[in-house]
C-alpha cells in the first residue's frame, strides 16, 4: 500500500510525533505507515483522513501491480 501522509504532513507543516499525537498512535506507527512498512486500520485511516480532510482513497492507494 502506499500513502501520501509524508506530502500531507508537509503541507500542514506537521512532524511525524505530532500527527501521531492528533491520533493516537506511537511516532514509529506514523514512519511505519510512511515507509509502506504498515497497513493501518480502517479507524486509523479515517482519523488521519479526517485530520487532513481527504478521503482514504486520496491518502491510502494502490498500485495496480499490487493488486495482482
Amino acid at each position: 500500500m502506499k500513502t501520501k501522509i509524508k506530502e500531507y504532513r508537509a503541507k500542514h507543516n506537521m512532524t511525524q510525533l505530532e500527527l501521531a499525537k492528533a491520533v493516537g498512535v506511537r511516532r514509529e506507527t506514523i514512519s511505519f505507515l510512511e515507509k509502506g512498512e504498515y497497513n493501518p486500520s480502517l479507524k486509523l485511516a479515517t482519523k488521519i483522513a479526517r485530520l487532513f480532510q481527504v478521503s482514504i482513497e486520496e491518502l491510502f492507494f494502490f498500485e495496480d501491480s499490487e493488486l495482482d
